[in-house]
């Protein structure tokens, strides 16, 4: 049956040519066009490529571009390399995640195994510590790498003043110009504020505050159910605080298949964490101690009111383009401010092109590295490419939920014929040897190929558990091809395995 399978994905390729010399040949003319295109005449001999943002998708482009050979600027406002995911973000809110979750086993799961304490408390300064120290080893590690392979680093707020122009506010009150033939916009985004809410950072706080609070708040109200949010109310719920979560629409996170999700809210509010779904904020009081919410059903009717010490506001990112003169040049952007690309992530200003959150697509860190990478080989003249429907997702949360492709709420919308495996982790031998077996894997695929769609996985590490299925669905594999790999015994990852096989066949062991 194996090869039956590979048969049918080698069909498929045939199919799309992507198994032939006149594949190689479209690409070899593809990247001559590219390299005439991506060095076209600009005025200026200084930089082959200068990126304005030294995030995620600007670091990598910095660097990649410095490897192919490419002379290289990197302007970043902050002051420290890393933008928001590594500052502010994705890296100090994981670190939190870690140290709370870890008090939290010590309070409730320690016993189980034999371990006992006599008294255990949280050092709030010494966990934020941890955090910023994790932090600022590696906005230096980006600093090395930098070094390493010769990419110039110029700290400042750049803006454009030509197509071939940046002019840079430095922190030292001066104004450089940095000249360059291609300029890559990556300047990500930033928190999206709600009409009548002031964010001060200390009572009302967006994720950056969130971050940093100097004591455990009693009732903290997060504003907003999607990942930043959740993961936030995870961290300070798991110490001590009562956490409500407000959320406007339906659902919790509307982007996660709907089986998982409501798995995954029930997980939740098991932990403690109150919802209150299908609600809206329609004013705020912050005159006395704390701050009191008026809320009101989204369809409208009877209001009432919620209070708490902190309020998280989570209800999204916008893209951070503002203040770039992009309208000086004439680059052309979306109602919300996203910037315009190609396939070739090129504006429809020649030598100008953009990446990661100030882009249409997931906003996510990963997306915009694979954006940043693909970017610069368009302009050294090679090809790149970005699938993002095929780009993972992650809710750092315990259990965490993970996903790669399709829903099936999509699939069925699609109106594609498709088969659904599942396998639960309480009958998956690591997990229960761990004592942590809550979650499940859930695998969609074309019911004729055997194709899969979508892989949706909600377990401990199921971030870390998704890529398989990602490299699955880049080559277009069938389940069968998962289940007929030989994954090591006893590890979580023979629950996808036999979610695999409940697709395409049966299970063993449920």
């Amino acid at each position: 049956m194996a090869l039956a399978s590979f048969a049918r994905r080698r069909a498929y390729l045939l199919s799309r040519n992507l198994s032939n010399s006149t594949s190689d040949v479209f690409k070899y003319s593809h990247s001559l066009t590219a390299f005439s295109r991506g060095f076209a005449s600009s005025g200026s001999d200084d930089n082959d490529v200068v990126v304005i943002g030294g995030g995620p998708g600007g670091y990598v482009a910095a660097i990649k571009a410095a490897q192919l050979g490419l002379k290289t600027t990197c302007i970043e406002k902050r002051g420290t390399l890393g933008g928001t995911c590594l500052n502010v973000g994705c890296i100090p809110s994981k670190a939190l995640l870690h140290s709370s979750h870890m008090y939290h086993e010590a309070t409730h799961a320690f016993a189980n195994h034999g371990v006992k304490f006599s008294s255990v408390e949280v050092d709030l300064p010494a966990m934020m510590a941890q955090k910023d120290k994790a932090v600022a080893n590696l906005t230096r590690g980006i600093e090395g790498l930098f070094k390493k392979n010769k990419v110039n680093y110029v700290k400042g707020y750049g803006k454009f003043i030509s197509p071939s122009e940046v002019s840079v506010d430095t922190p030292d009150g001066a104004t450089t110009i940095v000249k360059g033939k291609n300029i890559i916009v990556a300047t990500g985004s930033d928190v999206k504020s709600l009409p009548g809410i002031t964010i001060d950072e200390k009572r009302i706080v967006s994720s950056t505050g969130a971050l940093a609070l100097s004591e455990i708040p009693k009732k903290l109200v997060v504003i907003g159910a999607g990942y930043i949010g959740l993961e936030m109310g995870s961290v300070w719920g798991r110490i001590g605080s009562e956490i409500t979560v407000v959320e406007f629409a339906p659902d919790i996170v509307p982007t996660m298949d709907g089986e998982v999700r409501k798995q995954f809210q029930r997980s939740l509010e098991k932990q403690g964490m109150k919802f209150m779904l299908k609600t809206k904020v329609v004013g705020v009081d912050t005159s006395e101690n704390g701050v009191k919410l008026t809320l009101e059903p989204a369809a409208g009717g009877d209001q009432t009111t919620l209070e708490a010490d902190v309020v998280l506001v989570s209800a999204g990112r916008t893209p951070f383009t503002a203040g770039l003169g992009l309208d000086k040049i004439g680059v052309e952007t979306d109602k919300i401010g996203r910037i315009l690309v190609n396939e070739r992530f090129s504006t429809n200003v020649p030598g100008v092109f953009a990446i990661g959150d100030v882009i249409p697509g997931p906003m996510l860190a990963h997306k915009a590295e694979e954006d940043g990478v693909a970017c610069v080989e368009f302009i050294a003249g090679k090809v790149g490419h970005v699938d993002y429907d095929k780009v993972p997702g992650v809710v750092y949360t315990h259990p965490e939920v993970a996903s790669v492709g399709k829903t099936e709420e999509q699939v069925k919308a699609l109106g594609v014929d498709y088969r659904v495996g599942k396998f639960p982790f309480m009958a998956n031998s690591r997990a229960k040897a761990i004592d942590d077996a809550e979650g499940l894997v859930k695998i969609l695929a074309e019911k004729e190929t055997d194709k899969i769609l979508g892989v949706h996985i909600m377990a401990p590490n199921a971030g870390e558990l998704i890529h398989e299925a990602a490299i699955a669905l880049q080559y277009d594999a069938s389940s069968e091809d998962i289940a007929r790999v030989c994954h090591a015994h006893p590890t979580m990852s023979e629950a996808l395995k036999e979610a695999a096989m409940a697709t395409y066949d049966k299970p063993i062991h449920i």
